[in-house]
């Protein structure tokens, strides 16, 4: 990695992907430069943003890295992105064709069930009362319901005969999951504690990441004491 410039990024850390960027980056000692942007106020949608990624998503990535353009708005993209292109240990997205699909298998999977499921959970019990919009009780419902059979998921198949999602170390698939099943936690609500399977995993993956998991969930953590607090 020596000579290259740092990889820049902009994020909001309530975001769930922009998080997991931010913990990759830390985690890896990728030299990086962050700058913040706020989805509540709009900053997405700026014309100097706009210019920049013309999505108006976050994560957005800039990097020297002999293109043009070479910006990425879709998470996964980018952590793919740089697992491949920096000297990062291969577990996290393993080079062998066969380990490398699992990875990919559970990140095509998580986009219409860990993330959707628990986003609506975060969004209904804590964003649009937050707006002064009222919770509505039968998504939210749904959204518990549908969010309890993806657990039931990602015990029995995914962690079936393993300690991480894919394989018997940590990879993208596991970063991804552990932030999205983090963010219920803004409310006070941990969806994991009576899953003992489930709460083992995110013992391993948080250990595993060490000081650069809570470094990016001070967010969630400071969310919740506001939260809880209220009620």
């Amino acid at each position: 990695m020596a000579g290259r410039q740092a990889v820049k990024v902009y994020l909001d850390l309530l975001s769930q992907p922009c998080r997991a960027l931010l913990i990759f980056l830390k985690h890896n000692k990728i030299p990086h430069t962050v700058e913040l942007i706020a989805l509540r106020k709009g900053q997405q949608k700026t014309p100097e943003f706009t210019k920049l990624n013309p999505m108006q998503k976050v994560p957005t990535k800039l990097d020297i890295c002999g293109f043009k353009n070479c910006n990425y708005c879709y998470y996964d993209a980018i952590l793919k992105y740089l697992a491949t292109t920096y000297n990062v240990p291969d577990h996290w997205y393993p080079k062998l064709p066969e380990k490398r699909a699992r990875v990919d298998e559970y990140t095509a999977w998580h986009h219409v069930n860990t993330r959707m499921h628990a986003s609506t959970v975060f969004l209904q019990e804590v964003i649009f009362p937050m707006m002064g919009q009222p919770t509505n009780p039968a998504k939210f419902e749904k959204a518990l319901a549908d969010l309890n059979g993806t657990l039931d998921m990602l015990e029995n198949m995914f962690l079936k005969r393993q300690p991480f999602l894919c394989a018997d170390e940590i990879s993208l698939a596991d970063l991804l999951a552990v932030c999205e099943l983090m963010q219920p936690l803004c409310s006070g609500r941990d969806i994991l504690k009576d899953r003992p399977k489930l709460l083992s995993w995110r013992n391993r993956v948080q250990s595993a990441l060490s000081d650069s998991f809570d470094e990016a969930h001070s967010v969630v953590y400071q969310i919740r004491e506001k939260f809880t607090a209220k009620l």
